[in-house]
């Protein structure tokens, strides 16, 4: 049931803060009714990892990009409305997922929960009446409950029964009542009709019909027009209001702007729950799917969206479209938009990463026909130049060309005498803007951010005096786009930046600007370029522009004057709550803003003349408290910064009472002393402060440290009592009281590099009653602590994830009976993950290590003595174990006790670059439940294993750099679960053995003496992808011809591309993609006639035929599904099919293949007019990595 609150439920665990602390990583993808698999992986990329992706919409790239991210990591994944049942698809998307990831689903569908589910599912109730109520009196009266009004308690209660449990509704009628206190409205709702109309008939649950029935007139044209925004689309107030404004539905009012009226609307929706604030980015907003649904309803045939190539019924009286845009749009999309001559929105939403691309067409034939057009965008399109078309669309309002790769904007675009708002954000290489752009006196909102090689602004920008919104003013010193231009422009409000200030010439003109007169600026930012001159005057120019008191948000960048002007600091600021100060490298003194009121955030950067933190900086005045509500402040890049002196502060005046988080950085010189009371700090980082001896004496509410390459600092930990998060990298000392408790609400633990432990370090790690996370780098002195004692696996019960570096002293891992000059790594009882990374000596792994049943992640890294594992067991849960740089290992599992039940839950083995490793295990079987065995650059590895068997249980198996590996199985069990093999550089390779009936997936690739596939291959029904590259010993493909179910086929093996011809590719009817190398094939024409190609190909790549001249038409007739073509190192080639055999084609790469480069040059080459329709089109003589593709 929709909105009885699976995603609220969801919400709630997501961001607990439980799971923060137990989990590495955190992942929420709406799912929805539209399932794309490479969507949902890239999502879940997107949230686990910063970096972005290179894997495109590769489904197995991303997907290996995507196991690699979650290596030894704990993921809470939440899937959030789930409806697709396809199992197999299912399996696929969660095959990246190891041990680590727990996935939630919320999903309306018992099919779904059956499918997915791996413990029973839990089934929301609907909400007692008691609890409706509360809902409804919360939102409607700001209450509890109705002790208040008592006069509203039989309505309140009757009300609440109607919502039938459920919360939306409640929520949605409470905020239809919100502020009612009047009896006749309430008895109006409870007596509606519409509770009456049956649900089957509207397909609206009454409550919410009845909440958008009582809207007001202008408010429900609002909500109706939201029919065009895709389910589950995260949308800005900025966005929607802009759009409202352009369409006309803000009621005019003399004393107010549209936009103010916009925002009115916008917050009486939210209050009314039709908008809710997005759970990943609180500054969003989206629709619930059934409020969505109300508002199609209320829309009827206004309204439409386009997603993917769905056949639509359109009325023709349809005004307002969007179209959820695609990675390559052909015109056969746009069909639905023919005849829609009323059309006064066109809009892309919930568009992919990366560039879009667009056809030709949509701009040349149907734009023209949309003449009342009032909103249209190309955001993210890949266009290099502005269409002229638009300069036609005389009713435009609206128009965003953000993120796209126009250079300039012609002057046609100037007779849009109705535009109010511009968005030209991220277009990286516009640089200029029409000389007649004055012209567009309506002209509201001008986005330019990101748009960073803009020179200078338009000329006569100060006659544009209805601009609100001017993101960036690039000062010139030509007339007409000079800082003066700006005093006109008394409309400016929310974000200004005015860069390039080193060309204000007069101080003067900065004054006429007017800024401290623009009272609805709220973030300024005040910018000269790195390499300024004429600093002489920087002053001047900066007190001229003195900002509005009203401003929230302050930056000055590359500023060249000595000092800062007198209003800077001022008290009556009393709304500026964030102010940073970067490059300023003249200043010698901080800046007297000790005394701003709401100051919250401090950024001092860069200042390279300052070498004291003294008295000026707390404000003139110090017999009063100083930053009163700072609560961040920064300090980073003074190199000639010694001390902050607090001994010109009166001692009785009290700072920084507030202050949460104080981060240093890169203060070389810095001695002291920091401020000594700060009792409400909660994080401190201080790093590359070299000459730092000492920390504040007293923090204690501190609850996260780190500390890094600060060489001379001692650090106390015996008053930090609320201490949880401790990170040190680089220190003098640390010191501990005997106090057991001095650690006890400590969670997390790295410490590396400190020189010195003060005794007795017992006591603190007695007191780590709390600690699940503990890293340890070179301090051997702490490690040393724990041998020959029992105290690690008792005092450290807690810990979970124990990682240990640079430790030349350690020999062994587990408790053993040595002698005392030899270290023994004592382990804690509980532990479940350990990584031991270059401890040059270890040697064994004690036979104790099999008494840890909790452990289940074991990393060894870099430890080159250590010759085999292991003498006695591995511990017996052990699920993933990786090795890597060990040079000397030779095996895995060596020792007379091991057999297959040592490790019986070992799923997951990584073995990389042990270039001594002969054998998996030299007497033994692997383990019967092992899933994936990666194996990469063990130059010596001749076997997997000494029986020549692979586990049944094994699906993915990688080997890549392993050049003495003969052969990877004597021979292959018939229940054997292999669906993966990637072989890459095994030179001495030379066969396969008979492959699993699982296999999906097999590339062989730089294998120099692998003569043969296996002659069964054919029979196996299951694969789908082959992939088959510099493997020149196999000279032909089995007689039997390919697996009947492939769906990608990549031959780059010249050798046997004839035999491959031979086999019928025409037979393969799954097969989708097809990449083949024809070097060794003597035609003029491709495909040839005794080559047929299946008609499901969508992805065709030929490479280096040397004698191509041409693409037969009728060789490509029947590829009706063919979306793209990439022709590579052709060198003869000149002729392409007709245009009819690429209607479906959606890209074209031409590369390498200089003949046909000419011929189908834009506009003038003869092969140009079958291929113009094409959205995407490439054409380059080398492609260089990295190198976009270029659109038409």
């Amino acid at each position: 049931m929709g909105g009885i609150g699976k995603t609220t439920l969801a919400q709630l665990v997501y961001n607990d803060s439980r799971v923060d602390n137990r989990f590495d990583l955190k992942a929420w993808v709406c799912v929805s009714e539209d399932f794309k698999m490479e969507e949902i992986t890239k999502s879940i990329l997107r949230s686990v990892s910063s970096e972005s992706s290179n894997a495109g919409d590769y489904l197995n790239k991303l997907q290996t990009e995507l196991k690699k991210k979650l290596v030894e990591k704990k993921l809470p994944l939440i899937l959030e409305d789930f409806w697709h049942q396809n199992y197999d698809d299912w399996s696929r998307l969660i095959s990246p997922f190891g041990v680590g990831t727990t996935t939630v689903v919320t999903t309306r569908d018992k099919t779904v929960s059956s499918m997915v589910g791996t413990i029973p599912d839990y089934k929301l109730p609907t909400l007692s009446d008691d609890d409706c109520i509360s809902i409804l009196t919360q939102h409607a009266l700001g209450a509890k409950d109705f002790s208040g009004h008592p006069n509203l308690g039989e309505f309140v209660v009757q009300i609440a029964k109607r919502c039938k449990g459920l919360p939306l509704a409640a929520k949605t009628i409470g905020g239809l009542l919100r502020n009612k206190v009047d009896i006749g409205k309430w008895e109006e709702i409870l007596k509606s009709e519409i509770w009456n109309l049956p649900e089957e008939r509207s397909n609206i649950f009454p409550a919410l019909r009845l909440s958008s029935h009582h809207l007001p007139a202008d408010l429900k044209r609002c909500f109706a027009y939201c029919a065009i925004l895709p389910k589950d689309y995260e949308f800005t107030e900025e966005e929607i209001v802009l759009l409202w404004m352009a369409e006309g539905f803000l009621r005019v009012e003399a004393t107010k702007q549209n936009e103010d009226l916009g925002h009115e609307y916008f917050q009486e929706l939210v209050q009314r729950s039709f908008f809710e604030i997005s759970n990943k980015d609180e500054s969003r907003y989206m629709m619930h799917d059934l409020i969505n649904d109300l508002a199609q309803s209320v829309a009827k045939d206004i309204c439409f969206r386009v997603e993917d190539d769905k056949a639509l019924n359109v009325s023709s009286h349809a005004r307002h479209s969007s179209y959820i845009g695609g990675r390559k749009d052909r015109i056969k999309k746009f069909q639905v938009f023919y005849g829609k001559k009323g059309l006064r929105t066109f809009l892309p939403l919930k568009m992919p990463e990366g560039w879009r691309y667009i056809s030709n067409q949509v701009l040349s034939e149907l734009l023209p026909e949309f003449k009342y057009l009032r909103v249209f965008s190309l955001q993210g399109c890949y266009l290099t130049e502005f269409p002229n078309i638009i300069g036609d669309l005389v009713h435009l309002r609206y128009l965003n060309f953000s993120y796209t790769q126009i250079k300039t904007l012609p002057n046609s675009m100037c007779k849009l005498y109705n535009l109010e708002t511009l968005l030209l954000r991220g277009c990286s290489r516009l640089e200029e803007f029409p000389s007649e752009m004055r012209f567009l006196i309506n002209l509201r909102h001008l986005d330019i951010r990101g748009s960073d090689s803009i020179k200078m602004m338009p000329m006569g920008i100060g006659e544009l005096t209805n601009l609100q919104t001017l993101t960036n003013f690039v000062v010139s010193q030509d007339n007409g786009r000079q800082i003066r231009e700006m005093e006109n422009l008394s409309n400016l409000k929310g974000g200004l930046v005015i860069s390039e200030l080193q060309n204000v010439v007069k101080a003067q003109d900065a004054w006429v600007a007017g800024l401290c007169y623009k009272s609805n600026l709220r973030d300024l930012a005040l910018e000269w370029s790195y390499n300024f001159t004429g600093e002489e005057i920087h002053k001047d120019v900066l007190d001229s522009l003195q900002p509005p008191k009203m401003l929230e948000r302050l930056t000055i960048e590359c500023y060249g004057g000595e000092t800062f002007p007198n209003w800077f600091g001022d008290p009556s600021f009393e709304k500026l709550s964030i102010l940073d100060l970067c490059y300023c490298p003249n200043c010698t003194l901080l800046p007297a803003v000790g005394r701003l009121p709401s100051l919250k955030s401090l950024l001092i950067q860069r200042m390279s003349k300052v070498k004291n933190v003294g008295a000026n900086f707390f404000g003139k005045d110090l017999s009063i408290n100083a930053f009163p509500s700072l609560e961040r402040l920064r300090f980073q890049d003074l190199p000639e910064s010694e001390e902050w002196d607090p001994c010109e502060v009166d001692e009785n005046v009290r700072s920084f009472q507030h202050l949460h988080e104080l981060i240093i950085s890169n203060c070389p010189k810095l001695l002291g002393s920091l401020p000594n009371r700060l009792p409400s700090l909660k994080k401190l980082k201080i790093n590359l402060c070299q000459q730092l001896r000492s920390l504040p004496g007293c923090l204690p509410s501190l609850e996260e440290l780190v500390i890094q390459e600060c060489e001379q600092l001692v650090v106390s930990l015996s008053s930090l009592p609320k201490l949880s998060d401790l990170e040190i990298n680089g220190c003098q000392e640390v010191a501990s009281t005997s106090c057991a408790n001095s650690g006890s609400f400590i969670e997390r633990v790295s410490l590396s590099d400190i020189s010195k432990f003060t005794s007795p370090m017992e006591g603190m790690m007695l007191g780590l009653t709390k600690a699940e996370r503990l890293y340890i780098r070179g301090c051997e002195e702490l490690i040393s602590s724990w041998q020959n004692q029992e105290g690690p696996s008792t005092h450290l019960r807690p810990i979970r994830f124990l990682e240990i570096h640079n430790c030349s002293r350690l020999v062994s891992i587990g408790a053993e009976d040595e002698k005392e000059e030899y270290m023994q790594l004592g382990i804690p009882c509980h532990i479940e993950h350990l990584s031991i990374h270059c401890c040059e000596r270890l040697e064994r792994l004690a036979e104790s290590l099999h008494s840890y049943r909790s452990l289940t992640v074991l990393r060894i890294e870099g430890c080159p003595r250590l010759i085999s594992i292991s003498n006695g067991n591995l511990p017996p849960n052990v699920r993933r174990l990786t090795i890597k740089e060990c040079e000397n290992l030779q095996y895995l599992l060596d020792g007379v006790n091991n057999n297959i039940n040592s490790t019986p839950l070992l799923k997951h083995l990584v073995i990389e670059n042990c270039k001594s490793l002969i054998s998996l295990s030299s007497r033994a079987e692997l383990p019967i439940r092992l899933q994936h065995v990666d194996i990469y650059g063990c130059e010596k590895l001749t076997s997997l294993s000494s029986n020549g068997k692979l586990p049944v249980g094994l699906k993915y198996l990688d080997i890549r750099r392993c050049r003495a590996l003969e052969s990877i199985a004597q021979e292959i069990e018939e229940n054997c679960s292999l669906e993966s093999i990637i072989i890459c550089s095994c030179d001495n390779l030379r066969s396969l053995p008979r492959e699993s009936n699982k296999l999906r997936y097999l590339s062989l690739s730089r294998c120099e003496k692998l003569h043969a596939l296996p002659n069964c291959i054919h029979n196996i029904v299951s694969m789908r992808e082959l992939f088959i590259f510099d493997c020149p010993s196999v000279t032909s493909f089995p007689e039997e011809g390919f697996p009947a179910n492939l769906t990608s086929v990549t031959m780059w093996q010249p050798n046997i591309c004839k035999s491959v011809i031979e086999c019928g590719l025409h037979k393969l009817t799954c097969l989708k993609h097809l990449s083949i190398n024809g070097a060794s094939l003597d035609v003029v024409s491709f495909p040839c006639e005794e080559m047929l190609l299946p008609r499901t190909l969508t992805s065709l790549t030929i490479f280096g035929f040397p004698n191509l001249e041409t693409l037969s038409s009728k060789g490509f007739q029947n590829l009706k599904f063919l979306e793209s073509l990439e022709i590579r190192s052709c060198p003869g080639i000149k002729f392409l099919p007709e245009k009819e055999m690429f209607d479906s084609l959606l890209q074209l790469d031409i590369v390498d293949c200089p003949l046909l480069r000419e011929r189908c040059k834009e506009d003038e080459g003869q092969e140009w007019p079958q291929i113009a329709h094409i959205p995407c089109i490439l054409i380059a003589n080398l492609l260089p990595e990295g190198t976009p593709r270029n659109q038409n």
